[in-house]
């Protein structure tokens, strides 16, 4: 081994690199290895770029070519050192001209660091690209390491003249730094970035992306302010646009009734949302999915609810057929929205329609776009509930309106002297008036929701469900009622029951089939009003076929109500009594309170008809009489 180690010097001096290929002996060979070749390698690089005649260019280029191939049989560490040393000599000139003191180091010049590096890699690739071996990747790892250095500083510098920047100088620089960060993409694969990586699955985008950009996203927070304020803006722009132009009018079949202000914002949203994903997918777009939510209640607030009619105290426009109906009418004031009013109305909760399902595709698309495990982060249900109220706020308006312009006909209603009607006639005034006002509305009210077709169903339910519970407290304040008077008042609810039947078609050329909730909720209600008043014309002796009747016709054991059927009927105190007293003691568990529906549901008493022996034959053949009646006007 001594002798081997006498010749290594003789070895290496007379070869010099030009036999890179000559075999030694095991012994020989680790003493190359690690003694003389890898340092006299460097030196020899060294010498060539950085000795007295560097500024001449290498002139031994073939002999470092060589010298290359050498170190690629050497301890892989030779490499690494070589090609360490010689990417940050490459690169010495760019940390002077873009050190932090430079004006060129700002962010408004950033475009010339990016100049700078395509030109010196065209530059080491013309002069020196066939010095090194294709696999060393030379030119990759001077870019590489020229992205460190300029995320390093940019990282540095940033945060020392944060008050100087403002998003248009922030959104430049992102942009040129991601199109530089896309154009090395395409040149370089990326291996270099990779050799010290654990092995696991390729990742779905570039390794270059974010390599440099990622320096900015602390600074993401300008970007999110600078559209908040946009945003500010734009909800006071379409305020204001809703108060000098109002709602939009359906015109023809194509048109539409929703502001284009909601489109315009998720335009809008739109826009920021792909070019805050082109930024960042990290926590910036958890911050813009927050600024999103605040102006979507915004939207709710200050655009469709501020802009939702209030009831106001106008002169009813019912018309009445009477004398007496119309004096009564014009006695009270209601309020009473003009057509305007209900466009607007319907115009807000289509818009509120859009507006929640618009923000349940918004939550898809940002889950999308955000990195997978912010995606459980970004909830926007609350938004879309708030949307729904506004519907609903919309739909109950819209009920209130219809419901109180009927008003002044039920208290016309109720204030007729029924006790001395002696005929049976046509439907009654006040019925007249509700018809007249129902046609007059429905059609408004139904056209500017064709397409919101479930929310006028519910609009026609929910108008059934305060109309017609309204209708029976005014039916019972009808006393004292005679039996004609009593058949005058079944005549009247069956026409009213007809007209509610056909409410969501009310006025349509196009007959449609009411749905069938709608048809179960109008026929319960109005055949309750039906059996009240049967009940008032039915005798009330025997008082016991009379309670076992009652209980048959009308199955909610409420007591208060069958209080008002027997002071409908105008019967004495102590019949009254009598009757009262029988009729708790009929209810389930002797519950006098009469609320216990549901155990009359599910308990139902067995009660048999009431005898016809005790049916006086003047009460059955008036029935008789008002049903044929009732159809020979259908």
């Amino acid at each position: 081994m001594a002798s081997t180690a006498e010749t290594d010097d003789d070895i290496i001096d007379d070869e010099h690199f030009h036999d890179s290929t000559l075999i030694f002996p095991p012994e020989v060979q680790e003493a190359i290895d690690q003694k003389k070749v890898g340092p006299f390698c460097r030196a020899d690089f060294e010498e060539a770029f950085q000795g007295p005649a560097a500024k001449y260019g290498p002139s031994n280029l073939k002999q470092l070519a060589e010298a290359c191939l050498v170190v690629n049989v050497l301890d892989p560490k030779v490499k690494r050192d070589i090609l360490s040393w010689f990417v940050k000599l490459q690169l010495s000139e760019y940390t002077v001209l873009f050190a932090e003191d430079q004006d060129v180091a700002w962010l408004d010049k950033i475009d010339r660091r990016y100049a700078w590096i395509k030109r010196a890699l065209v530059e080491f690739e013309e002069k020196f690209g066939h010095i090194f071996p294709i696999e060393w990747e030379v030119s990759e790892r001077i870019c590489i390491e020229f992205c460190e250095i300029t995320r390093k500083e940019l990282s540095k510098i940033m945060p020392k003249r944060v008050t100087e920047i403002d998003v248009k100088l922030l959104l430049f620089a992102i942009q040129r730094t991601t199109n530089f960060e896309t154009l090395i993409a395409k040149r370089f694969t990326g291996v270099t970035l990779q050799e010290n990586q654990v092995l696991g699955p390729k990742p779905p985008t570039s390794p270059f992306d974010g390599i440099i950009s990622k320096c900015f996203e602390q600074h993401l927070n300008i970007y999110i302010e600078s559209q908040d304020r946009n945003l500010s803006d734009l909800i006071t722009r379409f305020v204001e646009d809703f108060r000098q132009h109002g709602s939009p009018r359906i015109e023809g079949e194509e048109g539409s009734n929703v502001l284009p202000s909601c489109a315009d914002l998720f335009v809008f949203y739109k826009k920021c949302m792909v070019q805050c994903s082109q930024l960042s997918t990290g926590q910036p777009m958890l911050d813009l999915t927050k600024t999103f939510q605040k102006y979507l209640k915004e939207y709710a607030h200050r655009v469709l609810l501020s802009n939702l009619p209030k009831m106001s105290c106008q002169t009813s426009h019912l018309s009445a057929a009477s004398g007496l109906i119309q004096s009564i009418l014009k006695e009270g004031e209601v309020a009473k929205f003009t057509e305007e009013e209900q466009c607007r109305a319907c115009s807000i909760l289509c818009t509120a329609e859009y507006c929640m399902e618009t923000t349940q595709q918004l939550e898809s698309k940002l889950k999308e776009k955000v990195d997978p495990p912010l995606a459980a982060q970004i909830d926007l249900n609350t938004e879309q509930d708030l949307f729904h109220n506004v519907i609903s706020n919309c739909i109950a308006s819209l009920v209130q309106d219809l419901d109180s312009a009927c008003e002044p006909a039920l208290t016309a209603m109720s204030k007729m002297s029924w006790s001395t009607v002696e005929t049976v006639g046509d439907q009654s005034g006040y019925v007249t008036a509700i018809t007249t006002h129902l046609k007059q509305n429905l059609p408004i009210i139904r056209d500017n929701l064709a397409s919101s077709r479930k929310y006028f169903t519910q609009f026609c339910v929910k108008f059934a469900n305060t109309f017609i519970p309204k209708f029976i407290n005014h039916l019972f304040r009808c006393k004292p009622v005679s039996t004609v008077a009593a058949e005058q008042l079944l005549l009247d609810t069956h026409s009213l029951k007809t007209v509610l039947q056909d409410l969501p078609s009310l006025g349509s050329q196009v007959l449609r089939k009411a749905p069938a909730s709608f048809t179960k909720i109008v026929n319960k209600g109005m055949t309750k009003a039906e059996m009240i008043l049967k009940m008032v014309m039915s005798p009330h002796e025997p008082p016991q076929a009379f309670v076992d009747n009652y209980m048959r016709l009308l199955t909610e054991n409420d007591v208060l109500e069958f209080q008002k059927v027997l002071e409908m009927k105008a019967l004495k105190r102590s019949e009254q009594n009598t009757l009262l007293e029988m009729y708790k003691a009929r209810l389930p568990f002797n519950n006098s309170s009469g609320h216990n529906n549901e155990v009359q549901r599910n308990n139902q008493v067995n009660v048999s008809p009431m005898p016809t022996t005790s049916t006086p034959e003047v009460e059955s053949s008036r029935i008789r009489r008002l049903e044929k009646l009732i159809k020979k006007r259908l």
